[in-house]
Formats: structure tokens, sequence, C-alpha cells
């Protein structure tokens, strides 16, 4: 059996019946609510192991002489933290002092990492190993891979007439 109602009592109701659908759909709001930090640590550990901890080591210690700890690290207290994204994405080379050790090695790019990647590695070694903790966001991290461009440079790259 059929129940009709009108155009009226249609149009007071979907937008309730619209709300509820979607408030009860979880998969809607943790997509809005982006990774919790528990999340981005439990991922970060594993991406930190399969990527960093070979030059890093497991305990962030690093190798003496070779390779800078991440542990305790006042390079990342001391570093800007767009220069951090960087490092990861693009590699870094040359000297850097961490913990009044000079080291003068090479990091390799990360750059196949993806951005969510990138910063849930950044979230683990900052709450990890006596660092000061901190969140990094995927959007954060495609802000230093991908810079908006400035705005004279779109009208200088333009071609004249």
């Amino acid at each position: 059996m059929r129940t009709r109602i009108g155009l009226k009592t249609a149009a007071l109701i979907l937008p309730f019946l619209a709300a509820s659908a979607f408030a009860a759909d979880p998969v809607v709001h943790k997509a809005e609510a982006g990774t919790s930090k528990t999340e981005a640590m439990a991922k970060g550990q594993d991406l930190y192991t399969k990527n960093c901890s070979a030059c890093h080591q497991p305990t962030g210690a690093g190798l003496p002489g070779a390779f800078p700890p991440l542990a305790k690290s006042d390079y990342l207290v001391k570093t800007d933290r767009k220069k951090l994204i960087a490092g990861v994405i693009n590699g870094l080379q040359g000297e850097i002092v961490v913990n009044g050790q000079k080291f003068n090695s090479v990091m390799p790019n990360l750059a196949y990492l993806k951005d969510d990647e990138v910063a849930n590695i950044l979230t683990y070694v900052f709450n990890t190993w006596g660092n000061p903790g901190g969140t990094f966001s995927a959007a954060e991290i495609g802000a230093v891979r991908n810079p908006p461009a400035k705005k004279g440079a779109a009208a200088a790259a333009a071609p004249k007439a």
C-alpha cells in the first residue's frame, strides 16, 4: 500500500531525512574529521619503520657520526616546520648540527610518499622519544610540496603577444 504526501509536506520532511541519513553514516563523519592523532601515530610508526629506521634506527637514536638522532632532537625544535617537511620530501644534504654534533651525510628524498604518509611519519617522530609533540596534516605537507604560485609569477610566465 502506497502513501501519498503533498509537495508541502515533502518539502518540510526532506531536509530532515537527508540530515539524519548523513548523521547516521560514520563514513561521512570519519572523512570530515580526518585522521586522529592515535591513527596518525600508528600509521606513522609503521611508515617510519619501513622508510626511516634503517638510518635513524628503530629507537630514533641514529648512528653516531653518520645519521643524526631524531630522539630528543633539538634540530626538530629549532628548525622551521616547512624546512623539516621539505627535508623529508626532497631529501637533505650538507652539514647539520643535531644536539651539538655535526652530521654531513645524505638523506634520500621520500617524495614517493603521499602527503598523508609524510604527515603521519612526522607526527609519529614529533610525539615519540621525548620530542616536543604536535601533529602534521596532509594539507600542510601538500602546501610545501606544491606551493601556490606567486601572484606575479603567472603574469611573468605568460607569453607576450
